[in-house]
């Protein structure tokens, strides 16, 4: 796991706890947009950690041997959910619908049921496409399956990236387009006051 922290979170007094944001990727390509899109994130807000949480490893759901800790990959992805403030889903449109790799992850982040890594978890999501409609079917089904789990997704916010290749630099893997990068900085602000909002509801 990647964890990435600025020098001014590091200056933070002791009473405000730098908090810090897994992100998860919703594919596994390596010049994946939506890995660009999430590449971006951690330069918007210095105040926080980001942690890099990968999906590669992960063995297909199977409940047979989805006991105790799980297998190895699981257990650390489990481990890794578990030890942030909260996770900032970044991905794709397969088929006008959710990626095979992510709804993987999802379940196996779903159990145990009453101690899922995932349950009572604040949750953004975001995500970019080529096409026109900024994976908006993609996010339904995302957001129906966290709310199955009992992750507390961030309400009321929406985060599409539309036509992401006139926003992007696919060489250099860089967010160039600066209304892209504005709405995706509120995003983010909205969510870490979602994760204090979260806390209040236990």
């Amino acid at each position: 796991m990647t964890v990435v922290k600025s020098k001014e979170a590091n200056k933070l007094a002791p009473e405000r706890r730098t908090k810090t944001v897994g992100l998860i990727v919703g594919s596994l390509r390596e010049h994946s947009f939506n890995r660009i899109i999430a590449a971006a994130i951690p330069e918007l807000d210095t105040s926080l950690a980001f942690e890099w949480i990968p999906l590669a490893d992960l063995p297909l759901y199977n409940e047979d041997v989805d006991h105790g800790d799980g297998p190895e990959p699981v257990r650390r992805f489990r481990e890794a959910i578990n030890r942030v403030d909260g996770v900032i889903i970044v991905s794709p449109e397969y088929n006008s619908g959710i990626p095979g790799v992510l709804k993987n992850a999802l379940d196996w982040a779903s159990t145990p049921a009453k101690t899922a890594a995932l349950r009572g978890k604040p949750v953004g999501l975001v995500g970019a496409t080529p096409g026109v409609k900024g994976t908006i079917l993609s996010q339904q089904q995302i957001r129906q399956t966290l709310e199955a789990i009992q992750a507390r997704v961030l309400p009321f916010h929406k985060m599409y990236v539309s036509q992401v290749g006139d926003k992007v630099d696919a060489e250099r893997r860089t967010l160039t387009d600066d209304t892209t990068r504005k709405y995706l900085k509120r995003y983010v602000q909205q969510f870490i006051l979602w994760i204090d909002q979260a806390r209040a509801l236990d």
